[in-house]
Parts: structure tokens; C-alpha cells; sequence
């Protein structure tokens, strides 16, 4: 857990938040929590399933967790550090 104020341990989230946040949450108003708690879920899904990233050779993140997920298994052992899937931090 990283201390307060300080977000660089958490990078990766703290990135797609601003993103989310920048790019649906503060585009409309939203009725009621139940909206925007569906609205939140479908950029997740498109965040996900159809928007690809620079930083991932243009991949989905679904899409380059299945192509690379085998290959960081047999990479990483229980004493290196874990990666940031998505940013690679």
C-alpha cells in the first residue's frame, strides 16, 4: 500500500482513472449512481475489450494479456516483482 500523496506506487490505476474520469465521467450528468455506476462499467468494457493502446503495440488489453500471458509466466518467479500489465511499471 502506498502512503498518502504519493502516487506513483499505483501509477498504472492512477493513469486509468484520470482517463475514465476525463473521458466519461465528466462528459454528461448522470441521473442517479445506478447510471453512472453503468456508464463506468461500459468504458471499462471498452477500455478493455475494444480500445487499443500505443503503449501495448495497438493491442486491446484483453488482447495483449492473451498473447503475452504465457510468456510472463514462465518469465517472472515467485521473487521477482510483479509488472503492471498495462504499462509494463
Amino acid at each position: 500500500m502506498s502512503k498518502k500523496g504519493y502516487p506513483y506506487d499505483n501509477a498504472c490505476l492512477e493513469s486509468f482513472f484520470k482517463q475514465m474520469k476525463s473521458e466519461e465521467i465528466e462528459r454528461r450528468i448522470y441521473k442517479n449512481i445506478k447510471e453512472l455506476y453503468f456508464s463506468c462499467f461500459e468504458y471499462i468494457q471498452r477500455y478493455n475489450n475494444k480500445r487499443p493502446h500505443g503503449s501495448l503495440g495497438y493491442l486491446t488489453p484483453n488482447e495483449y494479456q492473451k498473447k503475452y500471458s504465457k510468456n510472463v509466466s514462465k518469465v517472472l518467479t515467485a521473487t521477482q516483482p510483479t509488472l503492471c500489465v498495462y504499462c509494463g511499471d
